[in-house]
């Protein structure tokens, strides 16, 4: 299970059973890190992943800024409520990228930006699958 971690809104995206696919992605609207950490946590206990893995915004010189920081307290909290393994996964652009694909498919405007946020979190999926 990857996790595209915002403040209002986090990107969520599953594989499939063989782990080679991104297969469910959707949308979690929680501002409480805290209660967005223990929806996933039930949601991964009920599909039984067996490991986390969450966005983890560098800025672009490779160094951990705001954000950053962020998904490691939001990686923590998984930890404390999770029984498997929880990694940060490097996703440089993948909002950026995520934003392309709503473009190219003509998809633009407030209803786009929930999208957003679930392909973002298919896109670490993807990255970590293909590259892990």
């Amino acid at each position: 299970m990857a996790i595209d971690y915002g403040d209002a809104r986090t990107g969520v995206a599953v594989s499939d059973p063989t782990g080679v696919l991104t297969g469910d992605a959707w949308v979690l609207s929680e501002r409480d890190p805290a209660a967005a950490a223990q929806a996933i946590a039930e949601e991964a206990r009920k599909r039984e992943v067996g490991m986390l893995v969450v966005g983890y915004p560098k800025n672009m010189d490779g160094t951990a800024g705001e954000r950053a920081q962020k998904s490691e307290r939001f990686a923590q909290l998984l930890r404390e409520r999770c029984n498997v393994e929880v990694k940060l996964w490097d996703e440089r652009l993948t909002t950026v990228s995520a934003l392309g694909i709503l473009r190219q498919n003509g998809r633009r405007g407030k209803k786009s930006r929930e999208k957003t946020d679930a392909i973002a979190a298919s896109l670490i999926l993807e990255s970590y699958l293909r590259f892990a």
